[in-house]
């Protein structure tokens, strides 16, 4: 088991860095390395009955913080007030986009191939809001910072498809490339208040990422 990249920790959280290529959580096919079975693993060693709760996922490609409470309540807490935590990426998209800045609304849907897509029938989809701003760009590639207003699944990925802009590595929803041999998508940061207290996370900008882009946090 590769070491836990801990980012912060006290008695209630655990905020670690997830890899990519890595789950969150094990799916059916009852995977034994994950994310939650490493972060468990972690507690374990520090008390035998202690443990972690899931409190948000991240695709398996995509990279970045991931919080995991160590109690029940911490848990519901968190999931109760998602809606107004602060969550950033950085991604690497094909091509240039239309506009330095912009926000992307859409409804989303899913297949009963579990394929997330863009609909127009509101009583279909889920509202989904994307902010984008472009950070850089060279005649192949663009870097962004990603600001999502909602926690659709897929939700950044299938809007930068919508527009012509697919993340590198993203065959699922269009991408022809994948120079860094992994997904173009990293959680970056996270931000919320809590009894006052200000919450802030964040990690350095990818290894792989500097391939394409020079970019400092």
């Amino acid at each position: 088991m590769k070491k836990l990249n801990i980012i912060y920790e006290d008695k209630e959280l655990l905020v670690v860095e997830k890899e990519s290529h890595l789950l969150t959580i094990a799916t059916e096919k009852r995977e034994s390395r994950t994310l939650y079975n490493e972060a468990s693993t972690y507690v374990k060693k520090q008390y035998p009955k202690n443990k972690v709760f899931i409190v948000h996922r991240l695709d398996k490609d995509t990279s970045g913080l991931v919080i995991f409470a160590k109690n029940q309540d911490k848990k519901i807490s968190l999931q109760n007030n998602w809606s107004n935590v602060k969550r950033e990426y950085l991604c690497i998209v094909e091509g240039k986009l239309p506009k330095k800045k912009d926000t992307l609304k859409s409804y989303l849907a899913e297949s009963k191939t579990l394929e997330v897509y863009s609909t127009k029938d509101k009583s279909k989809g889920k509202l989904a809001i994307t902010e984008y701003e472009v950070l850089q760009s060279n005649s192949k590639y663009s870097l962004l910072k990603i600001n999502i207003k909602t926690g659709r699944r897929n939700q950044i990925r299938v809007q930068l498809s919508d527009i012509g802009n697919p993340i590198i590595g993203d065959k699922k929803y269009g991408s022809t490339t994948n120079p860094l041999k992994r997904l173009g998508l990293h959680a970056n940061l996270i931000e919320y208040t809590e009894k006052g207290k200000v919450y802030h996370f964040e990690t350095k900008y990818p290894k792989e990422f500097t391939k394409l882009f020079k970019y400092e946090l």
